[in-house]
């Protein structure tokens, strides 16, 4: 609560969600996220919303006070306690295939460098995870690269590329992948994701219509449906990603496409500087 009570008091000084974010480096859809969790939480509104302008009704009013004290108890708690720029906890989401490639060596990395930081890897799917970076809640996350332009205060990074190919019983390895497309039950990549959205895009260009068996999200799932003889699958070979022996991967020749891994984080924020290192372990 303690960061959204900051983000409630730039809104009380610059009158604005939108001044707010601007000055504290929100967008002003993550600072309207901030104080709807932060009146969730009170049980109560904060501000008058029949206006452009971020008014306070009477309990807003009352809440600044209350709201100046807690920060500033809790700034003498930290003092006192002896908590410096060397200790911390950073907030790092992963998507799941990242949680045990990318993310273990850099945690070992980081370690060493900031042995007073802790970590904590919040798991998620691209999409939720950018909205979490966007709104505060987290301060890092490795993602898909998005479909869309990021926000200004959001900083993209490159980790790597992966490139799809059709996951095939291997009895099934001499067949023409644009065939097997179009004649075995085909398991889906959930649409939902933004490897899926990939996927989709990809068979519109080629114009081929799939059977549809099974649509989810979890690359190995996906894997293990192909091995168990489901059907195939278009899977990005990703650095977690073990095929067993049963399963074969046709490459896509000159059709094939990518998705493309990398770093989301703040230009600005308290954790800026830490998650800037967290990249640098990346």
């Amino acid at each position: 609560m303690l960061r959204e009570l900051k983000t409630f008091l730039a809104v009380v000084r610059f009158g604005s969600f939108a001044s707010a974010g601007a000055n504290i480096g929100l967008t002003q859809s993550a600072v309207s996220a901030q104080m709807q969790r932060l009146e969730q939480d009170l049980g109560y509104a904060l501000f008058d919303r029949s206006g452009r302008a971020a008014t306070l009704n009477a309990a807003g009013r009352q809440a600044v006070a209350f709201a100046e004290d807690m920060l500033s108890t809790y700034a003498r708690l930290a003092n006192e306690g002896g908590v410096s720029e060397r200790s911390g906890l950073l907030r790092v989401g992963a998507i799941a295939s990242a949680q045990a490639s990318y993310l273990v060596p850099a945690i070992e990395r980081f370690r060493r460098k900031a042995p007073g930081w802790r970590i904590r890897v919040i798991p998620g799917v691209s999409l939720n995870l950018l909205a979490q970076v966007d709104s505060g809640e987290i301060d890092v996350a490795v993602i898909i690269k998005p479909p869309f332009a990021l926000p200004a205060e959001l900083k993209w990074r490159v980790l790597t590329t992966e490139p799809f190919v059709l996951a095939v019983p291997r009895k099934l390895r001499g067949t023409p992948w644009r065939e097997l497309l179009k004649t075995q039950p085909f398991i889906r990549y959930d649409r939902n994701s933004f490897g899926g959205r990939l996927v989709d895009r990809f068979l519109k260009k080629v114009r081929v219509t799939v059977h549809d068996v099974v649509e989810l999200d979890e690359l190995q799932g996906i894997v293990g449906l192909v091995a168990q003889g489901v059907g195939v699958a278009l899977v990005p070979m990703a650095a977690a990603l073990q095929l067993p022996r049963s399963v074969t991967a046709l490459t896509l020749g000159e059709d094939t496409f990518v998705r493309e891994i990398g770093l989301v984080e703040r230009h600005t924020g308290e954790q800026a500087s830490m998650a800037a290192g967290f990249s640098a372990c990346l």
